[in-house]
């Protein structure tokens, strides 16, 4: 699992749909949700170790055990990635995404999350919250009035990012 950094120049990024090529420095950071795969992992292990016992029998632990695999494998973490153009945010394998268009955005700030904010995809009163693991978030203002909040555990180096490319940023 990566912590890969910024990214040169001319680099062509092979996603699941698409590929794209950059003209400029990309940054790019993917967290993990530590506790979220402790706590998750656990219930599923417990859960297995009971069914194991009972040799399966209980199709509601089964079938709870795995959707928690489902949540650990497409929700335990977060990649964020900044460039010319857009941000964009990735759950997991990709299966959960979203793009915020830099044209579109008209402020940011660094933010601390409340703690009953929670993790995952949420709606809070400050506006839609993706969220693996801490507090720490960039608040996106848009150009809309809608605001959205990226969890990350680098506020600092993903706003530098995020001026950087605001700065860079054609048609802005």
């Amino acid at each position: 699992m990566g912590l890969d950094k910024t990214v040169g120049t001319e680099q062509i990024i092979l996603g699941a749909d698409s590929v794209h090529q950059l003209t400029m420095n990309q940054y790019r950071h993917t967290q993990i949700g530590y506790l979220l795969i402790i706590l998750y992992g656990g219930v599923v292990v417990l859960i297995g170790y009971f069914n194991v016992l009972k040799g399966f029998n209980n199709p509601f632990a089964l079938a709870a055990l795995i959707v928690l695999l489902v949540i650990l494998k497409f929700f335990s973490s977060l990649t964020v990635t900044v460039n010319d153009q857009v941000i964009t945010i990735q759950f997991g394998l990709g299966v959960y995404r979203k793009a915020f268009p830099l044209k579109e955005i008209e402020s940011y700030a660094v933010v601390k999350n409340r703690w009953y904010y929670g993790w995952g995809i949420r709606y809070t009163p400050r506006g839609w919250l993706f969220n693996v693991s801490g507090f720490s978030a960039i608040e996106l203002q848009m150009n809309n009035g809608k605001r959205y909040r990226i969890g990350t555990d680098e506020p600092d180096n993903l706003a530098i990012a995020l001026s950087d490319a605001l700065n860079d940023a054609p048609n802005r």
